[in-house]
């Protein structure tokens, strides 16, 4: 395994095959796939050129990036189907690890697979790990200083780079007093999220509790319960108030 750094970029090579789809054909089949960390908080799949099947063809656009260089924009197309600008490579890229490299845009990419399995939302961390444990700590939950949750029987996700969070029984939880909403949200570890909004008096605390219905099989324990944001709200664990963590979900 090889590492490369240049300012908050980390590079490394993976072991997964990796597999991504446009249409229902094959546009990358790799047994060697690159982490590249762009952002922080979760890294992007870059590819050897030669392990990409479609047709990569330039654009005439570039993308630059302070710690990349300048980018080369490629349209991707297989046999049927064709994603503008969907491709990217940076061959006189100042980190010497990306300039044999393809880097395909996610979302371009109608499915994607680590081994055989398919993966949401962006490649998973393999530095990040969930552990969802039953406990037997006392929550209760307040939202405007009304008690909206209190259980003995939380489930405890345990995940890297986030506080933990405290997985309730909705029979534990105000049903009256929550809100289904619209939105949902996709995790590579945990599934696909619903949430509720809280309405107390005449306050609507919107989109503060979640829940997984039919999680990924790592984050199974988590099946059917609801948690709250305890950005949002105030959480006594044992009866202790919690301070309210910092994160970009504040």
């Amino acid at each position: 395994m090889s590492a490369a750094e240049r300012g908050r970029v980390r590079v490394e090579t993976g072991t997964k095959r990796v597999r991504a789809y446009l249409a229902g054909e094959l546009v990358v089949d790799t047994t060697r796939p690159v982490l590249v960390w762009e952002k922080p908080y979760y890294p992007t799949y870059y590819f050897p050129a030669e392990d990409v099947r479609a047709d990569l063809a330039p654009t005439g656009e570039v993308k630059r990036s302070p710690s990349r260089g300048n980018g080369e924009l490629l349209d991707v197309k297989t046999g049927s189907a064709s994603a503008a600008g969907a491709g990217l490579r940076y061959p006189d890229s100042p980190l010497e690890a990306l300039r044999d490299l393809v880097r395909l845009d996610w979302d371009a990419m109608d499915e994607w697979f680590e081994e055989d399995e398919p993966v949401y939302v962006h490649p998973r961390d393999p530095y990040t790990r969930v552990d969802a444990l039953p406990s037997s700590r006392h929550i209760r939950v307040e939202v405007g200083g009304v008690e909206v949750a209190n259980s003995h029987r939380p489930v405890i996700l345990f995940e890297t780079g986030l506080p933990a969070r405290y997985y309730l029984p909705m029979t534990d939880v105000r049903l009256d007093l929550l809100r289904p909403t619209d939105l949902r949200t996709s995790c590579p570890y945990k599934g696909t999220a619903e949430y509720w909004s809280v309405v107390v008096g005449e306050q609507t605390h919107e989109n503060v509790v979640w829940g997984y219905r039919n999680p990924l099989p790592e984050s199974r324990q988590v099946t059917g319960l609801v948690a709250f944001y305890n950005e949002k709200v105030d959480t006594y664990v044992d009866g202790v108030l919690e301070e309210r963590p910092r994160t970009h979900f504040a």
